[in-house]
């Protein structure tokens, strides 16, 4: 048999904690946002790296211009639960203009192909490649460090309170 012993005195004060925090509801929101906060230097080297695409539309379309449209959906993202727990950085799937997996396309070395409007012929066309995993791959070991600064503030917020 296992005994636990816990001061009760330190229970009470975990308890009044977790009550100041609203039943954790303000803790959680805080530590998402903490990590989100902490990869918004990579989305500002993605931003730069695709709006360093050549653009070259001669032609003029529904909507923005492709480099726009698709960062419009580029986000950090924050899940405290599930199965998909952690931060990461993310562009929707679904692409502008019906272009679907646009971000990932022009992400890609060997491009897509398409058909040129109006007429029946075929390209292939380059986007940026690496464009969106470079600033990812290079610095991953400081986004990860402010990652676990974020979760360490976050324990000392509940420490202090005990």
């Amino acid at each position: 048999m296992i005994e636990l012993s816990v001061d009760q005195q330190a229970l009470q004060a975990l308890g009044r904690a977790l009550k100041a925090e609203a039943d954790g509801k303000h803790l959680r929101r805080d530590l998402a946002q903490s990590l989100r906060d902490a990869l918004q230097p990579a989305l500002g080297e993605i931003r730069s790296g695709l709006m360093a695409m050549p653009a070259s539309g001669a032609i003029p379309t529904e909507g923005g211009p492709l480099r726009t449209e698709v960062l419009k959906h580029l986000k950090a993202e924050a899940r405290l639960s599930g199965r998909s727990t952690g931060a990461r950085v993310r562009i929707k799937k679904r692409g502008p203009r019906g272009f679907a997996l646009a971000a990932r396309r022009l992400n890609r070395k060997r491009g897509w192909r398409h058909r040129v409007y109006g007429r029946d012929v075929w390209v292939r066309q380059i986007g940026k490649p690496k464009y969106f995993d470079d600033p990812l791959t290079e610095r991953r070991s400081e986004y990860r460090a402010a990652v676990l600064a974020a979760m360490n503030a976050t324990a000392a917020r509940i420490a202090a309170r005990t």
